[in-house]
């Protein structure tokens, strides 16, 4: 008996012991970060976080710099820079709606969007607070001075399947992501080399002229627009709005290395006399669809209501019911994928796999 009751008071001892230490559960990280969550909810909500996202969905890794503005209630600022192709591009979101820059063209998309509200992406801090929060079939471990969290990925791709989440044990700072497919693949890493809480931003931050200024060129204006998102034309048939004056050249065909299962090339054609050096690629099969590749001689567009689409690399947009139109610009060029029966899924695939190719 009395060697029982020793056993029971130094099992009681070491669970006093790690509870002095501060040792958590699963269930009590969660329910500090339903309070993160919570705050950062509050008027004060704001954080400002960096770091390198890999993509591994080409033949060769994509590394892109990523950078992280939030300030409540909906101020969003996300800036991807291709590492290696040295190109930068803008996600804002403000109180006139939510915009795509590339601020070294000038190039504007604007649209009315939810976004991301409605969806998330992996470098958001809510969007991984909420796939932990979720999942009740979250596992937990600890790793060093981190918690991770292994649970289920809810993005735009039904190709990403399950997520890890590292988190700092002391801050709940995200450290790192990985995002896996359904064969346990890693198709998308974020490193966090820098996280804060609460920073100051200035009035400006999340200003879509005051983003535009950094890097952009000296002539720069938003395309006037009627409800539809059609460019307006003057009397004397000029486009409203500042006019381009540099001709930019010829980029070759950029072909996509992914072509669903019974598709093939149809044709390919140069547009004669356009002076965007418009292209058409046409592909028939099981789906039927057109990819449009032009150098835009007008340097901001605005379109009309749409769907934010994260492909990784940028950010497109997602226009049309009956027939879906997938447009996003890189390097200068706007994609356009446009097909009456092509899933999102594919489309996101196809254009992923235009970002590794050179014009032919």
């Amino acid at each position: 008996m009395r060697r029982i009751t020793w056993a029971l008071a130094i099992i009681m001892s070491v669970a006093l012991v790690l509870a002095g230490c501060g040792k958590k559960d699963a269930a009590s990280v969660v329910k500090d970060l339903n309070q993160v969550s919570d705050k950062l909810e509050s008027k004060q909500g704001a954080y400002q976080g960096s770091g390198t996202m890999t993509l591994y969905t080409g033949e060769q890794p994509q590394d892109y710099k990523v950078e992280v503005w939030y300030k409540n209630p909906s101020y969003y600022r996300i800036s991807l820079s291709n590492v290696q192709k040295d190109v930068k591009q803008i996600v804002l979101r403000n109180d006139e709606g939510v915009f795509v820059l590339t601020p070294s063209l000038g190039k504007s998309f604007r649209f009315q969007s939810d976004w991301p509200d409605s969806q998330g992406q992996v470098y958001l801090y809510q969007t991984l607070l909420k796939g932990i929060v979720s999942d009740n079939n979250r596992q937990f471990v600890e790793d060093g001075d981190n918690y991770v969290f292994e649970v289920a990925a809810n993005y735009q791709s039904s190709a990403l399947v399950r997520q890890k989440i590292w988190l700092n044990k002391k801050t709940y700072e995200p450290k790192q992501v990985q995002v896996s497919d359904s064969e346990a693949k890693v198709v998308v890493n974020v490193t966090f080399d820098s996280f804060k809480f609460d920073p100051e931003f200035t009035a400006d931050s999340f200003d879509m002229q005051k983003n535009m200024a950094a890097g952009s060129p000296s002539e720069n204006t938003m395309a006037e627009v009627d409800q539809e998102g059609n460019p307006v034309v003057s009397e004397d048939g000029e486009q409203a709005g500042e006019p381009v004056t540099a001709e930019l050249g010829d980029f070759g065909i950029i072909e996509p290395a992914y072509i669903p299962a019974g598709v093939k090339l149809k044709d390919t054609n140069k547009i004669e006399g356009s002076k965007d050096h418009a292209v058409l690629i046409r592909y028939d099969g099981v789906y039927q669809y057109t990819i449009m590749e032009a150098r835009p001689l007008d340097r901001a567009v605005s379109l009309a209501p749409g769907t934010l689409v994260d492909l990784g690399f940028t950010a497109g947009l997602l226009s049309g019911d009956e027939q879906q139109t997938l447009t996003w610009m890189s390097e200068g060029v706007e994609y356009r994928i446009t097909s009456a029966n092509l899933p999102v899924t594919e489309m996101m695939q196809i254009a992923a796999s235009m970002e590794e190719q050179s014009g032919k």
